[in-house]
Order: structure tokens, then C-alpha cells, then sequence
């Protein structure tokens, strides 16, 4: 079901591609498979139609590297060296112009702008505004948007096929649906290989994430009689262990594999002075409720947010506002074990 702020279709954002000539194309901060897949689908279909396109990044931070068999990917521009004018924006899997960070101000020169997504939003940004959460996932609706427009490649199905099987975890998670099931089939009939994703991003772990790993494990702390988990990383952490901050993003759901959990969370210094959150649900929990409560967002099941202030407050705030979010009837004892808990970490969390 398309949200309130939707008005129009993907018929009409076809058409109004057909009829213009430069495009610039940008996902969110902090990208992701399906983020990427989706606007470099997007990008390869519409260089094919013969426009002209750039493919932009929100900020000047490197991508994961296990994204790096994505064809078109080492042309992405970050988006504050990008100075020249297009006629239209179109901004994929983001929901507001914040999340665009540099690519805000390239939105804001553009004549018009399109958003395709499924985030749900209480804003829109662009005039053509279409976002279904229902969707699994922002590469299904650039997928659907290249058929209409006879514009489906071997390139163009890699980076969608990417998007879905990534978003999905492998057709594994709660917003799986019959259609991403259609859409990688008709991917991998345009050619795209399912096991080349599977080995460059699925099997492709450091010896960093491994001991990284090991960290996380250590500190695990179970509330609400196990269905909670969280566990957290310092900056310190990442330097020891040679690991850079993509080694850290599988860890989030190795404790929603753990037996009993219904919510997981992590938190990780990012050496910025912030602290990321990524939250998980393995039932009907909404943890996207909690990162909103931050300033985050993201999926009823997948969540993320950025905490301001001191590993230890991050330890103790957002755990809390999960216990009296999701486990309400066990919520006065638990928050206090908890303050209890992090106030004997004082010391390490501080080193």
C-alpha cells in the first residue's frame, strides 16, 4: 500500500523519464546493497535509453567493500564534487533530504525531482513522489520502473537482484513477498548470477569481522528473559583488530540468529564521536518506532539511528526505550538491572 504522501505511479515516472534528458541519481547516507543496486539499476537502464546520467553518493565515505562487484560502482561521484546543473533529481530508497546529506544541495539545483522508495515517510521532496512499504525493497521498484521502460539489462539485473537478495537477507526476512520472488527470477533470466552475489557478499568475511565478532559476543547482555539482546563496540575495538566499520555490519544479525531473541541491537562508536545503532526484530516488533524516538528510521523489522553523546548514555537511553517500547510488562525491573549493569562497565566503556 503506497503512503499518503504518493502521487503518482510508475507509469507516470516513466513517462516523465521518457520525456527529459539529464539525471542525477542518489540513495542515503551510508548506502547499502540494496541502496546501491537500486540506483545503479536505475543508472545503467537510463545511460541505455540514451540519457545522461551521474550516479551520486551522499557523502565522500567509502562503500562497503564487499559491494565492489557492483558493475558501475567505481564511477559514483561523491556528491559535493559534483557542481553541474540536471534537469531531474531522482533520489532512490531515501525518504528525506536529510538523509541525502551532500546531495541535498544537488536535489535543491535540480528543475524537478522524483523519489522512489519504501521507507515510509510523514514528508515527501520531490513533485513525483512514490514510495510502497510494502515493497521488499527499493530494487523491486526500480526493477518494475526499468521493465516499463524496456530498459532491463544483464547489468541492470545484477545490481537489482543485489539490492533484493541484500534487503531480503537472502528471501529470509519478514518483508519477503511473492513479488521479490518474481523480480529475481526475472533478474536472473536477464542475466544475472545469484551465486556471484552470494560469494562476493555473503561469503566474504575478514578475519577482522571474525574477532570483531568475538568482541561482540563477549558482551552480550540479555534482558526480558532473553528476548532482548545488546552488545556494543568501541572505537578501540576497530583499531586493535585492523577492521574498518564495514567489518561491523553483519554483526547486528548474528544476535537475531540467536535462539529466544525477538528484538537485537548493537551499537558501535564510529569514530566520529557518535555512536550507530542498528535494531532487528524477529517477529512483529516495530524497532523502526525506537530509532525514530533518535532521529533514525528504517523498516518495521531493520532499524538505525545516530546517537549524540557518550557510549555509556547510548548503553543505557536506548536499551531503556526498547524495554518500555517491546517489553513494557517487564519494564521497571529490567531498565534497572540495566543501569545497574552499564554503571559497573563505567571504567571499560570510558578506556
Amino acid at each position: 500500500m503506497l503512503t499518503p504522501q504518493s502521487n503518482t505511479t510508475l507509469e507516470e515516472i516513466a513517462s516523465f523519464i521518457e520525456a527529459h534528458d539529464t539525471f542525477a541519481i542518489c540513495g542515503h547516507v551510508n548506502p547499502d546493497g540494496d541502496c546501491l543496486g537500486a540506483g545503479l539499476a536505475l543508472e545503467h537502464g537510463l545511460r541505455a535509453l540514451g540519457k545522461q546520467v551521474v550516479g551520486l553518493l551522499a557523502t565522500e565515505d567509502p562503500v562497503e567493500e564487499k559491494l565492489g562487484f557492483l558493475p558501475g560502482l567505481e564511477n559514483l561521484v561523491p556528491a559535493k564534487d559534483f557542481t553541474d546543473e540536471v534537469e531531474v533529481f531522482i533520489a532512490i530508497d531515501v525518504p528525506n533530504v536529510e538523509r541525502l546529506k551532500d546531495a541535498a544541495a544537488v536535489h535543491d539545483r535540480a528543475k524537478h525531482h522524483i523519489t522512489i522508495d519504501h521507507h515510509a515517510s510523514e514528508t515527501s521532496m520531490a513533485e513525483l513522489n512514490y514510495v510502497d512499504p510494502a515493497s521488499a525493497s527499493a530494487s523491486d521498484l526500480a526493477w518494475e520502473l526499468l521493465k516499463l521502460l524496456n530498459a532491463t539489462g544483464k547489468d541492470q539485473a545484477l545490481c537489482a537482484l543485489t539490492g533484493i537478495m541484500t534487503d531480503t537477507g537472502r528471501f529470509s526476512y519478514q518483508n519477503v513477498n511473492p513479488t521479490c520472488f518474481i523480480h529475481a527470477a526475472e533478474t536472473v533470466e536477464a542475466g544475472a548470477e545469484p551465486n556471484l552475489i552470494a560469494r562476493e557478499f555473503f561469503q566474504s568475511r575478514s578475519l577482522p569481522s571474525l574477532r570483531l565478532e568475538q568482541l561482540m559476543l563477549s558482551r552480550m547482555m540479555f534482558f526480558c528473559g532473553g528476548a532482548f539482546v545488546c552488545s556494543y563496540l568501541k572505537d578501540t575495538d576497530f583499531e586493535k583488530q585492523g577492521a574498518i566499520r564495514d567489518d561491523a555490519e553483519i554483526l547486528i544479525d548474528i544476535l537475531r540468529g540467536i535462539a529466544g531473541v525477538r528484538v537485537a541491537l548493537i551499537l558501535k562508536e564510529n569514530g566520529k564521536g557518535e555512536i550507530r545503532g542498528s535494531l532487528r526484530a524477529k517477529d512483529e516488533t516495530d524497532v523502526a518506532q525506537i530509532a525514530r524516538d533518535f532521529g533514525g528510521g528504517g523498516h518495521k523489522a531493520a532499524a538505525g539511528l545516530t546517537y549524540h553523546k557518550s557510549l555509556a548514555d547510548a548503553l543505557i537511553e536506548v536499551p531503556t526505550d526498547v524495554i518500555e517500547t517491546c517489553f513494557p510488562e517487564d519494564a521497571e525491573a529490567e531498565v534497572e538491572r540495566l543501569c545497574i549493569l552499564i554503571r559497573s562497565l563505567r571504567e571499560e566503556l570510558d578506556d
